[in-house]
């Protein structure tokens, strides 16, 4: 049980930004920040014992890890992607998990902005001649992004605002989902990827890290873009073949490129960067900062940190990435219950049997389920025995069963 807020361990990876931690401690939780990463082995012999677990995007939260958490209630991812975690073993365990699905967006699309203007302008090279001492007054392969064309694969949250800005700038846009998307203002959706590589001038992707998206874009796909077309990849690093992209740029086919994910990234500030891409002048490489901004970080900080606290403390599961989303307001003066359970016929009626056998009295009652998985908050007015959480954990559907008040 979990009634006791002072007991509540929480360990935060990756230095999240201090707003998490300020207002996790206002709750009174026990904090641990750690500074990196940690990998599997690292995570498994710290993990016991911890209530919730914040991470960003470099830890990966495997079924191994989530074996060993013997007291896990909770994961914040504080960035957009989950794909770092394991969301099946995840909710098999009862364990909610939490994300920022919208809070370092804006981050994100400025960063590709500030890139696409940078690039289309050869800043970086004219930046670079300076610093040599040349000076090259030169408007040769400089170029305004006014008029030109913006291919954006993936257009999700950071792709529909993408999008909007860059018409605001003056580019003409085009997009390509898997899913069926309203396009926003004047954007042209693709048939095709092979549309939209064939016909961008800039080709920038905002696609997620699920594993058939590893090496999607390859060598083929650089070959149909245009000539002297600009690449971006702020999404995930396994989705892009860093060879192929190397040979692109060298070979002259792509006139620059700029990318802030890799497939493999260091583990902690300080420690070495190691890439293929690397040493090529037209190619500006950034740390996997896109939503890396004062702003993004305090308001991913705060959101999470939020969401975490609202489950421990009222079951709450609003935009929850596994398990069903139930709220249901809180009463002064009633003990509530929280069930995970597998989600079959009559797990309700099941539930209600057994408290009205011990003559419990339910004031209010939330069930929702998402494919495999319900999740039901039930509040009661006066006490109850050992014995009714006995009987509901011995149901064989349950999956997990808390009380939280």
């Amino acid at each position: 049980m979990m009634t006791d807020q002072a007991k509540v361990r929480v360990l935060l990876l990756e230095s999240i930004h201090p707003d998490a931690v300020s207002r996790l401690e206002a709750g009174g939780y026990e904090v641990e920040s750690v500074r990196n990463a940690l990998d599997e082995s690292e995570l498994i012999a710290r993990i016991r014992g911890v209530h919730l677990l914040g991470i960003r995007s470099k830890t990966q939260v495997t079924a191994k890890v989530l074996d060993a958490a013997d007291s896990l209630v909770a994961i914040g991812a504080f960035c957009i992607g989950t794909d770092q975690i394991d969301l099946t073993a995840a909710s098999a365990n009862g364990i909610a998990v939490f994300n920022a699905p919208f809070s370092n967006t804006r981050s994100v699309v400025e960063l590709a902005i500030a890139e696409i203007i940078s690039m289309t302008r050869r800043l970086t090279e004219k930046n670079a001649l300076m610093h040599t001492g040349v000076w090259d007054k030169s408007a040769e392969g400089a170029h305004e992004i006014r008029g030109r064309r913006l291919g954006i694969i993936g257009y999700g949250n950071i792709g529909t605002q993408l999008s909007v800005l860059a018409e605001n700038l003056g580019m003409y846009v085009s997009f390509y989902d898997t899913a069926d998307k309203l396009a926003l203002s004047n954007a042209h959706r693709c048939a095709s990827i092979e549309e939209l590589l064939e016909t961008s001038d800039v080709v920038t992707l905002h696609v997620d890290g699920r594993p058939g998206n590893a090496g999607f874009f390859g060598a083929e796909q650089f070959k149909r873009m245009r000539e002297g077309a600009l690449f971006l990849n702020l999404s995930r690093g396994i989705v892009v073949d860093h060879v192929a992209l190397r040979e692109a740029l060298e070979s002259g086919h792509l006139a620059g490129a700029a990318v802030d994910v890799f497939p493999s990234e260091p583990k902690g500030r300080g420690d070495e960067f190691v890439s293929e891409l690397r040493g090529l002048p037209n190619v500006i490489l950034t740390p996997h900062i896109g939503g890396s901004t004062e702003e993004a970080q305090s308001d991913i900080g705060g959101f999470v940190a939020n969401k975490l606290a609202s489950f421990v403390e009222d079951g709450n599961t609003t935009l929850s990435v596994n398990l069903p989303g139930v709220a249901l307001p809180e009463q002064a003066g009633q003990s509530r219950i929280g069930h995970v359970h597998v989600n079959t016929p009559g797990v309700l009626a099941q539930v209600n049997s057994i408290l009205a056998e011990h003559k419990v009295n339910v004031e209010g009652q939330l069930l929702s389920t998402r494919g495999e998985y319900g999740y039901l908050i039930t509040d009661i007015s006066g006490g109850f025995s050992d014995e009714v959480l006995e009987r509901l954990r011995a149901m064989e559907q349950t999956v997990r069963l808390r009380v939280l008040s």
